[in-house]
């Protein structure tokens, strides 16, 4: 991945991490590796029945739809190793019983800065 793609996906990566800051959400993990991939996000809310709600949100950042959209780019095999790692983070986090959901956020960057958008739920 070149420099400029690298940082503009960090970037958006962090523009989505502040949204769930904003949100409420408390921020587990970024950038979680393992051998099934990679988590961008992984963050946390207890909701109203005192229950965790772990959320794995994917980040798709563009500069430009000359590619596709960014929710387009979370293929089925992507929702997949996500949906994998996701399993091994599970098995290694302390934290008790959770209820999961799965997210795509889409950030644009333009010249007048970053736009986020979160599809909650989104596989």
């Amino acid at each position: 991945m070149s420099t400029q793609r690298s940082t503009i996906g960090r970037d958006g990566e962090t523009v989505a991490a502040n949204w769930y800051l904003r949100a409420g959400y408390e921020i587990e993990a970024r950038n979680w590796h393992c051998r099934e991939g990679e988590l961008d996000i992984v963050a946390h809310r207890i909701d109203e029945r005192g229950v965790a709600c772990v959320v794995v949100c994917e980040v798709k950042t563009r500069s430009s739809a000359r590619f596709g959209s960014a929710a387009e780019a979370v293929t089925r095999s992507k929702q997949y190793k996500i949906r994998a790692a996701t399993v091994r983070y599970l098995a290694q986090r302390d934290g008790g019983p959770c209820s999961i959901r799965f997210d795509v956020a889409v950030v644009d960057r333009s010249p007048h800065g970053y736009g986020v958008r979160v599809i909650e739920g989104a596989f």
